[in-house]
C-alpha cells in the first residue's frame, strides 16, 4: 500500500509525502508504483530545478518526502506544481483505493 500525504499550512500546500509500494505487481514490474515515483519525482525537478526553489527531499526505496518553507510555498510556482502533482495523484488512484491512499492534513 502507497500512502501520499500532502501538508497543507495557512491554505498552502507546504509539502508531501510518498511511503510504501502499491503492491499491485511483482516488483519491477508494478506500473502504478511507477507512476506514483514519476509525479513525485516530477516535483522534485520542478520546484529545485525549473521553479528555483530550495526544497528539503528525502528519497529511498518506497519513500520520497518533499517540503518548503511556508515562506517559499507562497510561490504561485510551487503551489501551481503541488497542485498539479496531488491532482496527478488523484486521477492515477482513483480506482486503485486497495494499493493507495491519497489525505491532505493541515499542520
Amino acid at each position: 500500500m502507497t500512502r501520499i500525504t500532502f501538508y497543507k499550512k495557512n491554505d498552502l500546500i507546504i509539502g508531501f509525502e510518498v511511503k510504501g509500494h502499491t503492491g499491485k505487481d511483482e516488483y519491477g514490474k508494478d506500473l502504478l508504483c511507477a507512476q506514483l515515483s514519476t509525479v513525485a519525482q516530477l516535483a522534485v525537478v520542478g520546484i529545485e530545478d525549473v521553479a528555483k526553489v530550495k526544497a528539503f527531499h528525502e528519497i529511498s526505496d518506497g519513500y520520497l518526502k518533499i517540503s518548503v518553507s511556508e515562506k517559499q510555498a507562497e510561490s504561485e510556482n510551487v503551489q501551481f506544481l503541488f497542485n498539479t502533482c496531488k491532482q496527478s495523484f488523484k486521477s492515477i488512484i482513483m480506482d486503485e483505493e486497495k494499493f493507495a491512499k491519497l489525505e491532505v492534513k493541515n499542520v
